[in-house]
């Protein structure tokens, strides 16, 4: 039962009480009957009077506290005129208004830091407290390869391959340095933040790449080019002065000069060899940025796939084209691609050796693409993060040039790319153009 009800049972109960004691007086001494009567009328009109001064702050009382439940905290109370309400009343409104200037202060630093999120250069994704993903910004997203919406909801592991793995296994504080399976490396930090009391986690991800690959240009390029001078100019001297010893062959005897003739040759030979080995890790140092202008790769693919054709006759190795309706316009370095086009089917013929199958296959839409299949041994998942690496093959007489002139090309364009096993007997070099 309400206070409102409970006070006006009292002053009925009260008030009809008095005027049946009141009716006693009526045959006898009316004068009293009506004395008390108007008694009865003054205290039902001072209980009106002090009811109202009652239940109107109450009411406005309740109608702050219906604002506080709708988290309306603009309304503010009017004074009544009664000294204790009206203190009670600036209480409230001040309360009010604290509260309006921390929800508008929440509300600013929450919009700052949304857009802080969003425009991060590292990947940021907040982790539910099953540990699913709940929001990531561009950046992240981007890096798993997928849009927002795609992983809003679902575990961090969902793309399944072994970077996002690595991820999920990822633990409190700990930081780690990941590749990825298209030579991009990046520093991954996981730690964890406080909402509505409890712990929540978030991960940070920074993309070293470019970082490394300036620090490794420098590093190598340097050793690069003060012994591709030295052995040049060193064999270009033992070259000189072993052409010159051919001029004594005459002066050996019938059967040694033959022999002679022969070694002489090999150690040229050898040396030419040891010089083009040098200039090949030279080119990669040397690489000029892309001159770009509008091509038709799918000509491109066409001009470099007939200096295999006769290789891939030979080997028994098929050839299969699945190429979109419509020509693949896009901007590049002509002489570039085609370098980089004629590597990646170089190391496809080399994977499958004899008898086996190379697809290419180009697509307009949604997305320009250029994908390279081989049914070769492709590589071991121990290899996976060192395919771009510097120096490293997994051929047994390989430089590791190819990968790496492949990358540096790819990254200059701008192009997105991506080296993987499709399955145990296939492995795709992925291109993603623009």
């Amino acid at each position: 039962m309400s206070l409102r009800v409970q006070y006006l049972l009292f002053v009925l109960i009260l008030h009809g009480s008095f005027f049946l004691l009141a009716l006693q007086y009526l045959p006898e001494k009316p004068f009293y009957f009506f004395m008390v009567e108007a008694v009865i009328l003054v205290s039902i009109g001072f209980s009106v009077r002090l009811f109202r001064s009652f239940i109107a702050p109450l009411d406005l009382i309740k109608n702050g506290i219906e604002a506080i439940k709708a988290k309306d905290f603009n309304t503010k109370l009017t004074q009544v005129g009664q000294l204790e309400m009206d203190e009670l009343i600036a209480v409230y409104n001040q309360m009010i208004e604290q509260m309006r200037l921390e929800r508008v202060k929440q509300q600013e630093q929450q919009y700052f830091l949304d857009k802080l999120i969003e425009a991060s250069p590292a990947g940021i994704v907040i982790l539910e407290f099953d540990g699913k993903i709940r929001s990531l910004n561009p950046i992240a997203s981007g890096i798993l390869g997928g849009s927002n919406q795609t992983y809003i909801g679902v575990p961090l592991s969902t793309p399944g391959d072994d970077f996002t793995e690595q991820l999920a296994q990822l633990r409190t504080g700990e930081t780690l340095t990941l590749a990825r399976n298209d030579g991009r490396t990046y520093k991954c930090q996981k730690s964890e933040f406080i909402d509505r009391g409890f712990q929540r986690q978030f991960l940070i991800l920074e993309e070293l790449t470019e970082e490394l690959l300036k620090r490794e240009k420098q590093t190598y390029g340097k050793i690069i080019r003060f012994m591709s001078h030295e052995i040049s100019n060193s064999i270009g001297a033992i070259n000189s002065i072993l052409n010159s010893m051919l001029n004594y062959k005459n002066q050996l005897a019938e059967g040694d000069a033959d022999d002679f003739v022969e070694v002489i040759d090999v150690a040229i030979n050898r040396n030419e060899h040891l010089n083009q080995f040098m200039q090949n890790y030279a080119g990669i140092v040397r690489l000029p940025p892309p001159a770009k202008e509008k091509h038709d790769l799918h000509e491109v693919l066409h001009t470099v796939t007939k200096l295999f054709s006769v290789q891939c006759e030979k080997r028994q190795i098929d050839l299969i084209w699945d190429l979109d309706q419509e020509p693949l316009i896009c901007e590049f370095d002509l002489q570039q691609m085609e370098q980089a086009t004629i590597n990646i089917l170089k190391n496809a013929l080399e994977a499958i050796g004899e008898q086996g199958r190379i697809s290419i296959k180009t697509s307009n839409n949604p997305q320009k693409l250029l994908s390279i299949r081989d049914s070769g041994s492709g590589f071991s998942e121990s290899d996976r993060s060192n395919l771009f690496t510097p120096f490293f093959s997994t051929k047994k007489n390989g430089q590791g040039v190819g990968l790496m002139m492949i990358r540096d090309i790819l990254m200059n364009h701008g192009f997105g790319f991506s080296l993987q096993r499709i399955d145990p007997q296939t492995t795709e070099f992925l291109i993603e153009l623009k």
